[in-house]
């Protein structure tokens, strides 16, 4: 079990459950889209924000980045790390069927693959010395021919597809995601 500083924001009680096993830390649930209407949820969401700061974990679906991106709205944007979980194919153990879009979602990815993400979010395991890295920037998406370039939206997709990340992610969201995850080193190997 980790030990993280920041609380951790869920879209359910099915991921509150399976990070329960895992994560030492609160764990909030948004009841998915009822968060957009729960003033009071809200409110919470950006008192403990203050306090301790939030780690967003949503699947990786449409849905997710629809809650997420809601939340990274109404709470400052310093006080927010992501934990990207991959695209994966599947379904949960307790469904009949796999969800619209297929994906497994954050309670049906093992806890490696969980684990693997909060480390790679940036998020602060207590016990744990983190290591900073410099960020990667626009300009070097840019530099990279990943923004403002003739076929620059093709090669956006095509690198979110190579690395199991949503194929939808705006510029920004994909901006993100990388520096979760990737060095710019890492970054340019991969290209």
């Amino acid at each position: 079990m980790i030990k993280l500083k920041e609380a951790v924001i869920v879209e359910g009680r099915y991921d509150k459950i399976k990070l329960s096993g895992i994560v030492d830390a609160p764990i909030i649930e948004t009841n998915g889209f009822r968060i957009f209407n729960d003033k009071q949820r809200q409110s919470l969401i950006r008192q403990i924000a203050d306090k301790r700061g939030i780690l967003i974990m949503t699947d990786s679906d449409g849905a997710g980045l629809v809650i997420r991106n809601f939340i990274n709205g109404a709470v400052g944007r310093d006080k927010i790390k992501h934990c990207y979980i991959p695209q994966l194919e599947g379904k949960e153990k307790r469904k009949e069927k796999p969800g619209k879009e297929g994906l497994l979602g954050v309670e049906g990815v093992s806890d490696e693959v969980i684990i693997e993400a909060i480390r790679k979010s940036g998020a602060e395991i207590i016990g744990e010395e983190t290591q900073s890295r410099a960020e990667i920037t626009k300009s070097d998406l840019y530099a990279l021919g990943l923004t403002g370039a003739q076929n620059s939206a093709e090669k956006r997709k095509k690198l979110l597809r190579e690395l199991n990340m949503p194929d939808y992610l705006s510029t920004n969201a994909m901006l993100a995601a990388l520096n979760c995850l990737y060095s710019l080193e890492e970054l340019k190997d991969m290209l």
